[in-house]
């Protein structure tokens, strides 16, 4: 007689192990068939009984040496939890009965099943799985994985880009020059860049190595230490650059075309800026950029927006616009392009 384990169980428990969350196998079943289906699945180590387990006084001492727990009863899994706790893990703890609900409570995430769980393993539970089915957990950390991933693309972004715009007015008015974007030109920017792009990442596709990482540290900021400098400098580099095409315009006597050049130039370097948060790590030669197709639809549209306010009369009254030759455009380009060598720099030596 056999009750075989699901095929998806055995690359879930694998990919478990490639992501750093330790599985650990509690059952009532005899000592034998735990070790048995434990080993079907990946789940191989030291496994002891309930009656083991009663003689052992400071769990905690071993509790990290012991993957398979048979013939246990409800105190036993709250020792368990318990023990798991004091060595600083964070502990889901899956369970379906009655019994089942000290210990759903005690862990940090208690994952009731939907299907098979009772009502009160369900409310002493923080999830429930619909399909009672162990792959679907690593599917959500995988998941959850990816959300806390484009958080940071998105606010990386965000701050680097709006920290762009701050430092250019700022360092314009430190050294005692003339405003290089208007205020009226500034909201264009920010409507443009804050809307579309910045939601277009929030929809970026796992990375490769996303269940190849260690776990975060709970306490993790989102803007940490390391990702604030990036972003500072990356907002300074961009400052510096629409000043720099400004200064180089503006004693051509043409200062509505050395305000238009610095506005342009602004909003492109932040569309190459998206790309950059494409991946925190990677070269954005070794990933595909065309992946996201809102992140795409997304550029062009702010860039076919930026040209119209450029080139359409009306609007040239209201943003106090001219319109750009193909060799201004060469310069915007190469310009903007420099922010892109600038982060590729910052991850060489962040990968050393």
């Amino acid at each position: 007689m056999i009750d075989p384990s699901r095929k998806e169980s055995k690359e879930a428990i694998k990919k478990c192990k490639t992501a750093g969350i330790k599985v650990i196998m509690i059952t009532g079943d005899h000592i034998n068939t735990a070790i048995a289906i434990g080993k079907d699945v990946g789940i191989i180590g030291k496994a002891i009984t309930g009656e083991q387990l009663d003689k052992i006084e400071n769990l905690e001492d071993h509790v990290e040496d012991i993957v398979i727990y048979a013939r246990v009863n409800p105190e036993h899994k709250i020792r368990i939890v318990e023990a798991l706790k004091t060595k600083k893990y964070i502990v889901a703890m899956t369970g379906d009965g009655v019994n089942d609900a000290p210990a759903l409570k005690k862990a940090d995430i208690g994952i009731a099943m939907g299907i098979t769980g009772t009502d009160v393993a369900k409310e002493a539970s923080e999830m429930i799985l619909a399909d009672d089915n162990f792959a679907t957990i690593v599917k959500a950390v995988e998941e959850g994985r990816t959300v806390f991933d484009n958080i940071k693309k998105f606010v990386e972004y965000l701050l680097s880009s709006n920290i762009g715009e701050v430092f250019t007015i700022f360092f314009a008015i430190l050294f005692n020059m003339p405003l290089p974007v208007l205020p009226l030109q500034l909201l264009w920017i920010n409507l443009l860049t804050d809307g579309f792009p910045a939601l277009a990442l929030g929809v970026e596709k796992p990375e490769e190595d996303v269940m190849k990482r260690q776990p975060r540290k709970v306490k993790e900021e989102i803007v940490n230490k390391p990702r604030g400098i990036t972003i500072v400098l990356i907002g300074i580099v961009m400052a510096i650059i629409t000043l720099s095409i400004f200064q180089w315009y503006n004693p051509l006597k043409d200062h509505v075309k050395a305000q238009t050049m610095a506005f342009t130039v602004l909003v492109m370097l932040q569309m190459f800026n998206v790309l950059n948060q494409k991946s925190e790590e990677k070269s954005i030669f070794k990933i595909n950029i065309f992946e996201n197709k809102w992140l795409i639809l997304a550029i062009a549209s702010s860039i076919i927006l930026q040209i119209l306010v450029i080139y359409i009369p009306f609007f040239d009254i209201i943003f106090e616009t001219t319109p750009l030759e193909i060799k201004d455009w060469i310069v915007v380009i190469l310009a903007s392009l420099s922010i892109l060598v600038f982060v590729e720099i910052l991850k060489f030596f962040k990968k050393m």
